[in-house]
């Protein structure tokens, strides 16, 4: 499930501000990990995280399109380049706040269980 939330925020802060997407988002996420048992500071970290990857569309972050024009950049671009980096960085990002959050018990975590039992992932 901190998956899907960081995958939902990307996608939405690449067609609205980052602060827009955070806002939006930050109250569903919490509810939805109290609602499961999980740590809401992993999935507001999720969804922070998340909402500063606006790699798939030039009008995602400022400086995207500063250099769609003068670049000669198209619309394409973005997204053919954007995506798997945005992909890449939802599986790392998630897995780290599972695995290297403060908020974990890293002993018990290492000891078994792995992450889906701690109710960071699925």
């Amino acid at each position: 499930m901190l998956f899907a939330f960081y995958v939902v925020t990307a996608l939405l802060t690449n067609v609205v501000s980052n602060n827009a997407s955070v806002v939006l988002m930050i109250p569903v996420a919490f509810e939805a990990a109290q609602g499961i048992g999980a740590n809401p500071l992993s999935f507001v970290f999720a969804v922070t995280f998340a909402a500063s990857t606006a790699f798939m569309t030039p009008v995602g972050y400022q400086t995207n399109l500063f250099v769609y024009g003068p670049g000669s950049y198209r619309f394409s671009d973005y997204v053919r380049v954007g995506t798997p980096l945005q992909l890449f960085l939802a599986v790392v990002t998630t897995l780290g706040i599972a695995v290297f959050g403060p908020w974990r018990q890293r002993n018990a975590f290492l000891a078994g269980g792995g992450i889906a039992r701690y109710g960071a992932v699925g």
